[in-house]
């Protein structure tokens, strides 16, 4: 079993920034990758961001050049940096991760939202 705590959600005015942690515990040596996930109200749940083990990282197209993921010495704390928040970027942020086998682990969520 992994365990996720997210961190770092709020309210921000269009322009600024945020900064999201996440951090796991328990069988994190089965996690392959973590990431970010996000769902504004009556849309799916859609990627934003995702780092690997190994350090690769892919982005959602609407968030690449504003937001940065990261990960911390210890792998098992992840971070995503936005910069420039958008109103659209309105949202519960999730905090995910994929192991080897078996269903991928999900955080409580974190509300950010920009006003304009």
């Amino acid at each position: 079993q992994v365990q996720l705590v997210e961190s770092g959600g709020g309210l921000v005015q269009a322009g600024g920034s945020l900064r999201l942690s996440c951090a796991a515990s328990g069988s994190i040596f089965s996690i392959n990758a973590m990431g970010w996930y996000r769902q504004a109200p009556g849309k799916q749940r859609e990627l934003v961001a995702q780092i690997t083990s190994g350090g690769s990282t892919i982005y959602a197209d609407s968030v690449k050049g504003r937001f940065t993921i990261s990960r911390g010495n210890a792998k098992n704390l992840v971070s995503l940096q936005m910069n420039s928040l958008k109103p659209e970027d309105t949202a519960i942020y999730y905090c995910n991760a994929v192991q080897s086998l078996g269903p991928p682990y999900w955080g409580q969520g974190t509300q950010v939202t920009v006003s304009s």
